[in-house]
């Protein structure tokens, strides 16, 4: 990949498929070019239940994208997501057996693909390998271990993996749209790329992504994941609710959501508009206020979080918040007014927006929350054009080697 050609980030996801496309300028800065949004039809909780509706709503966004942007694109850094995604930690150890015991790359490599070697199931693959920290003879702490010297060298990894059969069907949807794929992302690891600062991160921080169908949870210390999981809840649920209690379709809950809702009572200005709700079968519409919308997302809202809370103390064994840098919150579950204040009252630690930095352009469409996923996987395929290049797979092309084999050319 070429400066001069686009850099296209797809976030696909269960309410709404987004494609940035970046380019870098004359003065080698990354500069947002078009920004294209479509809702999503064929995803179920982040995972593909319909090629064909999928396929409409990755061209959509990136017909949009690429009118904004007066660009053509070819190949895209695609987001996987969904509840079948985990993460576990894991630890490898080599001898270092290098000339004069000084650890090279090849001492380096080694150890991850030691740590690497854990037991997954057969219908599971690594998609991410990403180091915590380096042991050099028992001595902690190590970032880079390169031209060190030491006679053991071990290395702590956050590993996530997903369904392959799940990344197969997302892949076939991006090709059937006529792009190729250069890389797969989790979710919330763009997301955080484009939201965290390396402060946060080495500190610690709870980064929560709540999109439409699920809530990704990843909790960074010393610089690095510790800890992801997999809430089958999201921005789906409470338009449910509401749906379910005023009886009305879907579609029109979702609207009163983002129109009238609140996720904290007290933050409910007395005295507003009154929210009308639409009739449905001859029935006449009704009329209600705001407080009572915030009676039906607050709980839910407030189980989400609590959820999260129990399972980060309960799994990851984390309890010590009020030495954690923060919470930071991200997605467009997240965007509700009151969000923050709501999270602020369970999570003993500061809260704040996820707002994506460093963007040069089209500000005002990318620095919100709902966009950070997409910005981050530009910034992966700016990093990958300027470090390596990326490598193209088309699964159109593919011949023999296995469905395992196949997923693991494109995740390595």
């Amino acid at each position: 990949m070429a400066w001069s050609d686009p850099i296209v980030g797809l976030d696909i996801g269960t309410t709404r498929v987004c494609a940035i496309i970046g380019e870098y300028n004359e003065n080698e800065e990354l500069e947002i070019l078009g920004v294209g949004v479509s809702p999503s039809n064929g995803l179920r909780k982040g995972v593909v239940i319909n090629i064909e509706a999928t396929q409409k709503s990755v061209l959509e966004a990136v017909e949009q994208a690429e009118q904004m942007a007066g660009r053509e694109v070819e190949t895209v850094v695609a987001s996987i997501a969904g509840p079948h995604i985990e993460g576990i930690n894991s630890r490898g150890v080599v001898a270092v057996n290098s000339k004069g015991r000084e650890i090279t790359q090849n001492d380096v490599d080694r150890v991850m693909e030691a740590a690497r070697a854990v037991v997954l199931p057969m219908d599971r693959e690594i998609i991410h390998l990403l180091p915590q920290e380096y042991l050099v003879d028992e001595q902690r702490g190590v970032k880079d271990p390169r031209d060190m010297i030491g006679v053991r060298l071990e290395a702590e990894v956050h590993l996530i993996t997903a369904s392959i059969t799940a990344a197969q069907n997302l892949i076939k949807c991006i090709n059937r749209a006529g792009l190729k794929v250069s890389e797969m992302m989790y979710e919330s690891l763009a997301a955080s790329r484009a939201s965290l600062t390396p402060e946060e991160k080495e500190i610690g921080t709870l980064f929560i992504n709540i999109g439409g169908g699920t809530t990704d949870i990843m909790l960074y210390l010393n610089g690095a994941p510790h800890y992801t999981s997999v809430l089958p809840l999201g921005g789906k649920e409470v338009s449910s609710d509401i749906a379910i209690i005023l009886k009305i379709p879907f579609e029109e809950a979702e609207k009163i959501k983002i129109r009238d809702g609140f996720c904290l009572a007290s933050m409910v200005e007395e005295g507003g508009e009154p929210v009308i709700i639409p009739g449905v079968g001859g029935r006449p519409p009704l009329s209600t206020d705001r407080n009572t919308i915030c009676s039906y997302i607050q709980p839910r809202m407030t189980e989400i979080f609590e959820m999260i809370k129990k399972r980060v103390e309960s799994e990851a064994g984390f309890t010590a918040w009020q030495s954690l840098g923060g919470v930071v919150l991200s997605g467009g579950g997240a965007m509700l007014p009151g969000t923050v204040e709501l999270a602020q009252s369970i999570f003993p630690t500061a809260v704040r927006m996820a707002e994506p930095f460093g963007v040069n352009g089209l500000s005002r469409e990318v620095c919100r929350p709902d966009r950070s996923t997409a910005y981050g996987l530009v910034l992966q395929g700016a990093q990958q054009a300027l470090l390596q290049g990326p490598v193209i797979r088309d699964t159109r092309s593919r011949k023999g080697g296995g469905l395992k084999q196949w997923l693991r050319n494109f995740f390595e």
